[in-house]
């Protein structure tokens, strides 16, 4: 599956890049708009069709973002003073920043694809469309907070505790992404699509096993 092949190069290039994206954060800040850039001029202008594909999978479907935001999660259900939560740790907000930005591309083009249908009436929209776009719009709402507020200036003009619990409207919004997921995948799995079905599965292992892994890590801190 497309998503497990890009999680496994985003972990390598996470490790690999480290010090320069602590280093030079604008650096890559500017390098996921231009990938945003050259993702909506996809739409007007032809490319060659390896950097089409490539937007196509990274952009549009989401996917590296999606990859760089299970690492951003996945790295509380470490303890403290492990070796991979010392090591990923200073460059979690800088993760997540890259990844905001990158899905920012893919949640305009998705949602401008929805306006013909509202603007027909979402009396004509099918309870798993309407569901999804719903999802969709509290999705991007939740983006555009916890995104602006993972800046460090942006973190700095706010006090410690609002900053703290705005920054846990990121556990609901990891959860409603499985659930976007899903609306988008089941119909097809249901009717049988072999593909839909991996991708529904492998999905599932991703983010509930990273919802028991992250109440595991909750209950051992609590004992500690």
């Amino acid at each position: 599956m497309t998503f497990l092949w890009v999680l496994a190069l985003a972990i390598v290039l996470t490790a690999v890049l480290k010090k320069p994206i602590k280093k030079f954060p604008v650096l890559f800040y500017a390098i996921a708009i231009a990938i945003d850039v050259l993702f909506i001029m996809n739409s007007y202008v032809a490319f060659p069709r390896v950097v089409s594909s490539a937007l196509f999978v990274f952009v549009h479907k989401c996917t590296f973002s999606l990859a760089l935001f299970a690492i951003v999660m996945y790295i509380g259900v470490f303890a403290q003073g492990s070796k991979v939560k010392t090591y990923l740790l200073p460059i979690r907000a800088e993760l997540s920043i890259i990844a905001w930005i990158l899905s920012l591309g893919h949640m305009v083009v998705y949602l401008m694809a929805y306006v013909p249908q509202v603007l027909h009436g979402i009396e004509h929209m099918s309870g798993i469309v309407l569901g999804s776009l719903t999802v969709a719009l509290v999705l991007f709402a939740l983006l555009l907070v916890l995104g602006v507020t993972s800046f460090a200036v942006v973190k700095k003009s706010m006090k410690l505790h609002t900053w703290k619990r705005i920054q846990m409207l990121a556990y609901p919004f990891f959860i409603l992404v499985y659930v976007h997921l899903l609306l988008m995948l089941l119909p097809a799995a249901l009717n049988g699509g072999g593909v839909a079905q991996t991708s529904v599965a492998v999905y599932s292992v991703v983010f509930v096993g990273y919802i028991v892994l992250r109440l595991r890590r909750a209950v051992l801190d609590k004992r500690l």
